[in-house]
């Protein structure tokens, strides 16, 4: 399985389905069950999708989704999700709603807390949830054979309270890096999923545990392209808004960001891309087993370049950073009415501008120049998935209109 699903194959199947809303066929019996715990956020969204093909590694797989809210109109619509709302940071509700799924072979942990002022609130919640559900799904699913994690690129610089103060590895990462000598709840999450997977390999007295038990993985995205309109992270869905914005009032769409980001090199991370890799973790153990890997498109680019991409789809006039920053946050903290008029106007979803422009990530994402990784490791361990960053840009800005979030 060294070539797995190949990049090629993995996109046509991607855009293949993607705007696609018919219902699936029925399934009767399935080879893996899946647990996508954050399925409506944007990696949770593209698992969910990927998974329901017939010809993803592993199918036909059954799935469990579960998520804090209800669920929402645009989370894998027409697939064969069976839907759990249930918040993870409550140990109660994580037993109840979690424990009863008996059949599952494989968790995928891709959900995040809100971001607290602290690191270590940070750690705290983050902490309880992924906890939480170990020990909800553990001692109840015999079958179970591989957990895999997702955190990102914070592994590496730290967490935001020392950004610009704490001294980080000479980059690009890789994963072999020593932590840093700070707090940081990625890796507080890796502890705990050692320390469970290994205790219950330890002590269970079963046929996996005696073939080697259960395996993990850990996923470490940069900035991810993706969709989801509940997410805190989503970059993508906040540029859009913005330029709608822009549109709306006939003003340009000001690069709110420094000169140097808008200059430098820049990497980034497609949902759809980092759920393969978290399939083939799953799929190809004997590759993937008990490893951490990066996981970026593979390629380069300039902001001043896909913000062109932004303007041309949106149809509105750019125009580079000024001597003098600007903030979006500012900028936006009064179009609460604006967004209405345009929501109204265009016949879009009811959304609130407070839940689908995440002002301070932009802002953050922009600010400076941004250090790269290394994909090798992923590479030379037989997963050879990559992406066109400024086609993967396109195609989440195209989704978000078909789900009319924006214009």
């Amino acid at each position: 399985m060294s070539s797995w699903w190949t990049s090629r194959r993995a996109i046509e199947a991607a855009n293949q389905k993607k705007m696609d809303d018919e219902e699936e066929p029925k399934i009767s019996s399935f080879h893996n069950v899946a647990l996508i715990v954050g399925v409506t956020g944007l990696v949770g969204n593209s698992l969910a999708e990927i998974l329901s093909l017939p010809d993803t590694p592993g199918a036909p797989w059954k799935l469990y989704g579960a998520a804090r809210r209800p669920r929402p109109s645009w989370s894998a619509p027409g697939r064969p999700l069976h839907y759990i709302q249930c918040d993870v940071s409550d140990p109660r509700d994580a037993r109840a709603k979690l424990s009863p799924l008996t059949d599952i072979t494989h968790v995928f942990y891709v959900a995040c807390a809100a971001s607290r002022p602290t690191e270590a609130e940070n750690c705290q919640v983050n902490g309880a949830m992924l906890r939480n559900v170990l020990d909800a799904v553990l001692p109840s699913a015999p079958k179970l054979r591989h957990v895999s994690l997702q955190t990102g690129l914070k592994h590496y610089v730290g967490p935001f309270e020392l950004l610009g103060k704490l001294k980080f590895h000479d980059p690009p990462f890789t994963e072999d890096l020593p932590r840093l000598q700070a707090p940081n709840f990625y890796y507080l999450q890796e502890d705990i999923l050692f320390k469970a997977v290994h205790d219950h390999n330890t002590t269970t007295n079963n046929l996996l545990a005696r073939r080697g038990g259960i395996s993990w993985s850990v996923h470490r995205p940069l900035t991810i392209f993706g969709f989801s309109p509940y997410s805190f992270l989503n970059a993508v869905g906040t540029l859009c808004v913005y330029a709608a914005i822009c549109k709306h009032e006939g003003k340009p769409l000001r690069f709110p960001g420094a000169k140097a980001a808008w200059e430098c090199y820049y990497s980034c991370s497609d949902a759809d891309l980092i759920a393969e890799q978290h399939i083939w973790a799953a799929m190809d153990p004997g590759a993937a087993r008990n490893e951490a890997f990066n996981c970026s498109n593979g390629d380069v680019f300039k902001w001043k370049h896909l913000w062109r991409v932004l303007g041309e789809q949106f149809e509105v006039e750019v125009e580079p950073p000024s001597s003098e920053r600007v903030s979006l946050q500012e900028m936006m903290k009064d179009k609460g009415g604006v967004w209405e008029a345009i929501v109204n106007k265009n016949g879009l979803q009811e959304t609130r501008l407070a839940d689908v422009g995440i002002w301070w990530l932009v802002d953050f994402m922009l600010s400076c120049e941004v250090p790269l990784d290394s994909m090798n490791k992923s590479k030379e361990h037989g997963f050879l998935g990559f992406r066109n960053t400024e086609k993967s840009f396109i195609y989440w800005i195209r989704k978000a209109k078909h789900y009319k979030i924006v214009p």
